[in-house]
């Protein structure tokens, strides 16, 4: 398999961590941060908001997975390529999101 893909796999699992957040508040009814916030990435987006760009995430993922590269779930090496896009777009998250709701401190409250 070429480098290219491993780099689609890369991003399709770092898409795909970034659906999950988004479409958990949306469904849940909760407004949560999101790019078309003002500001962006620190205001509060609707639930709405959150369901689509959830699932703009979702498409993208499915995109970058099995349009772009053939991703084969049984494959050591593609699995590892995606959960490592995931991993790393999850800890970005964290970081960013625990910001707004005190995930960076050890005692869970905001500096």
């Amino acid at each position: 398999m070429h480098w290219s893909n491993f780099i689609a796999i890369f991003f399709g699992g770092a898409f795909f961590s970034n659906t999950i957040p988004h479409l958990v508040n949306g469904v849940s009814g909760s407004p949560f941060q999101s790019p078309f916030a003002k500001p962006p990435g620190k205001g509060l987006s609707s639930s709405t908001v959150n369901v689509l760009w959830g699932f703009f995430n979702l498409l993208l993922t499915w995109l970058l997975l099995f349009r772009v590269a053939s991703f084969d779930l049984r494959n050591s090496c593609q699995f590892l390529a995606a959960a490592a896009g995931a991993l790393v777009m999850s800890l970005i998250s964290a970081r960013g999101f625990g910001r707004f709701h005190g995930g960076n401190t050890p005692t869970g409250k905001s500096e």
